[in-house]
């Protein structure tokens, strides 16, 4: 049996991230995974390994957002940036970092705001939402930290408008190992950039 031709392969690769943004977009899917393999099956390739990588993604829902929603997308995004912000600044001393779609621009209507804090005292952000009266689940999340699997602190709050905010806590130390890029981990200052352009 040959092997598919490399270009041929890259188009069908091309085409399923056009498809898996278009089902984001308009269907407003947040699971990429499952985006992927539904935007599969409706162009009958369920079966391929060779599904595009999340970046691919990304690129094709900012394609498709500039062109199909020019119109409606940049006040939603703007709407739940000036969300991001509050919430940030109202967990301003845990040196909150807005990353996810809502950063990178791809975010719509059902998108979530995806916030990393930093305290070494892991019940101190608990505290401060029981103290503050913010309704909240709590969770783990499982992250590479230093080499080794760790468990860390999930929040997650729902807003007045709907959008829920889930929130990590990470040790003081990974806000200075190297782990934060700007293109994807966005400060108070960074984010007040984006809403003023």
């Amino acid at each position: 049996m040959s092997k598919p031709h490399p270009q041929r392969r890259d188009l069908m690769r091309e085409q399923l991230a056009h498809q898996t943004a278009r089902l984001i977009a308009e269907d407003g899917l947040v699971d990429f995974a499952f985006a992927k393999r539904k935007a599969a099956r409706q162009m009958g390739a369920s079966d391929t390994q060779h599904l595009p990588s999340n970046q691919e993604i990304e690129q094709a829902l900012h394609s498709y957002r500039a062109l199909y929603q020019k119109d409606s997308h940049p006040n939603i995004l703007f709407q739940l940036r000036e969300e991001a912000l509050a919430a940030m600044q109202m967990l301003e001393s845990f040196q909150p970092y807005l990353t996810g779609s809502v950063l990178s621009g791809t975010a719509g209507e059902r998108s979530d705001i995806n916030l990393m804090l930093f305290s070494d005292d892991a019940k101190a952000v608990l505290l401060f939402l029981l103290k503050n009266n913010l309704e909240f689940e709590d969770g783990e999340w499982r992250i590479r930290l230093n080499g080794h699997e760790e468990s860390i602190p999930s929040y997650t709050l729902t807003g007045e408008s709907g959008t829920q905010l889930h929130i990590i806590v990470l040790p003081e130390n990974a806000r200075h190992n190297g782990t934060r890029h700007p293109e994807r981990h966005a400060d108070i200052t960074a984010v007040q950039a984006l809403l003023a352009r």
